[in-house]
C-alpha cells in the first residue's frame, strides 16, 4: 500500500511539472533589439556629424580645403532630413515586402554609399548627394527598428525594450559631438561609416519577426522565430494564435485613410499626432543638435563649444534614460507639459541672452547661462515631448489607421526637421539669433496651451477605452 501511494505521488509530481508553464526566455530578445538599435546608433551619429563641422563648416573647409558657405552648409545639415523624409512611406512598403530585418540589413547600402561620398568629397554636392543618402538610411531605421522590436518582445517587456531605440540614438548623437573632439571631420566620417558595418556584422543572425513570417502566411517559419526568440521549453502556441487573431482583425477592419476622417476619434488622433509632431520640431531643438557647437561659439562662453557640444549631449542620453523609467508612473500628459514649460522657459532665457551680447551689455557674470540654459532645453526635450509624441501615435490611433498614422507623422515630422534645419540660418541672419530662439520659445507658449487643453492622459487606458473617450468628447 505504502508503495501505490509513493507511486502515485510521483506520477501527480511529475505530471504537475508537465503542466507547469515554462516562462520564456528573454537573453535573445534583449540581444536582438539592441542589435536592432545599433542601427539606431548609426543614425544619430549622422544627426550629430553637422555639429562637429563648427560654425558654418569652418572645420570642413579646414580639412577638405573646399570653400563653403554659410547657405551651402544649411543644406549640407539640412538634406539628412530630406532624404528620411523621401524614406518614410517606401520603407513601410518595403518591410512588407522582405521583411524588418532584411529591410534593415539593406539600409546598410545608402548608409555605406552616403558616408563615401562624404569621405572622398572633393566638391559640395558630393556633400549634398552623401548626406542625402545617409539621411534615407537614417530615416528607414527610425521606422524599422522600433516596429521589429515591437515584434519580437513580449508584451511584459516591450515598453523597456522600445525605449532602446531614442536611448541608442541619443548615444550616437553624444558618440560623434564626443569624436568630433578627438579627430578631424575626416577621419569622424570614416568612424561613422563602420558603425553600419559593425550593426550588420551583428544583427545579420538575428531572427526575422514572427508577425512578419504570419503575415506572409509563413506559419512554419513564424513558430521557428518564435522558438528560437522565447526558448525551446516555451510552449508558442497560444502566443501564435494571439498574432493570427489581430493579424485577422485588422485586416478586416483596415479602411482607407478618407474613410478614417469620418470618425471622430480618428480626427481628433490625427490632430493631437500631428499637433505634438509640430510643436516637437518647432520647439528648435534640431537646431540645438545639429548646430550646438555653433550656437556656443556666439555665446562668448570661456568653455569650448565642442566641450559644451559633448555636456548637452551626455544630458540627453541621462534624461531618455530616466524617461524610460517614469514615464509608466508619472503618466504622458503631465511630461509633456512639465516638458514644454521649461523649453518655453529655455528659449527665452537664450534669446535675452543673445540680445544682452547683441546690444553690448557686459555678461561676464552670466556665461554660464547658455549651457545651462541649453542643458535644461535638452533635459527637458528628453523627458517629455523627445519620445512622448513618437509612443502616443500608437497609442491614440485605432489598429485600422495606425499605419497611415504612423507614417503620415513620420512623412510632417522629417518635413518639419528639414524646414527648421535649412531655414535656421536665414533665420539669424534676418531676425538675429535673440530673435530665432524667441520665436521657438513663443511657438513653445503655444504649445503649452495645446497639450493643456488638447492632449489626453492615455496612461493605463486600454485602445478601446481612448478610442471611446475620443468619440465622446
Amino acid at each position: 500500500m505504502n508503495e501505490n501511494s509513493l507511486g502515485i505521488s510521483q506520477q501527480t509530481i511529475i505530471s504537475n511539472a508537465r503542466d507547469e508553464i515554462v516562462p520564456a526566455k528573454r537573453f535573445l530578445q534583449y540581444f536582438a533589439s539592441l542589435s536592432a538599435t545599433l542601427g539606431a546608433l548609426a543614425s544619430g551619429m549622422v544627426l550629430g556629424w553637422t555639429s562637429s563641422a563648427g560654425p558654418d563648416g569652418i572645420n570642413l573647409q579646414t580639412v577638405y580645403n573646399i570653400p563653403i558657405s554659410a547657405d551651402e552648409f544649411s543644406w549640407i545639415g539640412s538634406l539628412t532630413a530630406l532624404g528620411s523624409l523621401s524614406m518614410s512611406i517606401p520603407i513601410g512598403i518595403l518591410t512588407d515586402l522582405i521583411g524588418r530585418k532584411y529591410s534593415m540589413l539593406l539600409m546598410v547600402v545608402p548608409f555605406t554609399v552616403g558616408w563615401l561620398l562624404i569621405i572622398l568629397a572633393n566638391t559640395v554636392p558630393m556633400f549634398y548627394i552623401g548626406r542625402f543618402i545617409t539621411g534615407i538610411s537614417g530615416g528607414a531605421f527610425c521606422v524599422v527598428a522600433p516596429m521589429y522590436t515591437a515584434e519580437i518582445a513580449e508584451s511584459s517587456i516591450r515598453g523597456s525594450l522600445g525605449s532602446y531605440f531614442q536611448l541608442l540614438l541619443t548615444v550616437g548623437i553624444l558618440l560623434s559631438y564626443s569624436l568630433g573632439i578627438a579627430m578631424n571631420m575626416r577621419y569622424l566620417s570614416i568612424v561613422s561609416a563602420i558603425m553600419p558595418l559593425i550593426f550588420f556584422c551583428v544583427f545579420v543572425f538575428m531572427p526575422e519577426t514572427p508577425i512578419y513570417y504570419l503575415k506572409k502566411g509563413n506559419d512554419q517559419s513564424a513558430r521557428e522565430s518564435l522558438i528560437k526568440l522565447r526558448g525551446v521549453e516555451y510552449d508558442v502556441d497560444n502566443e501564435l494564435q494571439a498574432q493570427r487573431e489581430v493579424l485577422e482583425e485588422t485586416r478586416n477592419r483596415k479602411i482607407s485613410f478618407l474613410a478614417s476622417l469620418k470618425s471622430k476619434a480618428a480626427l481628433k488622433g490625427f490632430v493631437i499626432a500631428y499637433g505634438l509632431m509640430f510643436f516637437q520640431q518647432f520647439s528648435g531643438v534640431n537646431t540645438v543638435i545639429f548646430y550646438a557647437s555653433d550656437i556656443f561659439e556666439q555665446t562668448g562662453a570661456d568653455l569650448e563649444p565642442s566641450l559644451s557640444s559633448i555636456i548637452v549631449g551626455a544630458m540627453q542620453v541621462i534624461a531618455v534614460f530616466v524617461s524610460t523609467l517614469i514615464i509608466d508612473r508619472l503618466g504622458r500628459r503631465i511630461l509633456l507639459l512639465g516638458s514644454i514649460i521649461f523649453m518655453f522657459l529655455s528659449s527665452f532665457t537664450l534669446g535675452l541672452y543673445f540680445y544682452l551680447v547683441q546690444v553690448h551689455v557686459d555678461v561676464n557674470s552670466i556665461k554660464w547661462l547658455p549651457l545651462t540654459a541649453v542643458c535644461l532645453f535638452i533635459i527637458m526635450f528628453s523627458l517629455g515631448f523627445g519620445p512622448i509624441p513618437w509612443m502616443m501615435v500608437g497609442e491614440i490611433f485605432a489598429p485600422e489607421v495606425k499605419g497611415i498614422a504612423a507614417s503620415s507623422a513620420s512623412l510632417l515630422n522629417w518635413l518639419l526637421v528639414f524646414i527648421i534645419t535649412k531655414f535656421y540660418n536665414d533665420l539669424k541672419l534676418s531676425i538675429n539669433i535673440s530673435g530665432t530662439f524667441w520665436l521657438f520659445s513663443g511657438v513653445c507658449a503655444v504649445g503649452i496651451f495645446f497639450v493643456y487643453f488638447l492632449v489626453p492622459e492615455t496612461k493605463g487606458k486600454s485602445l478601446e477605452e481612448i478610442q471611446r473617450e475620443f468619440n465622446d468628447s
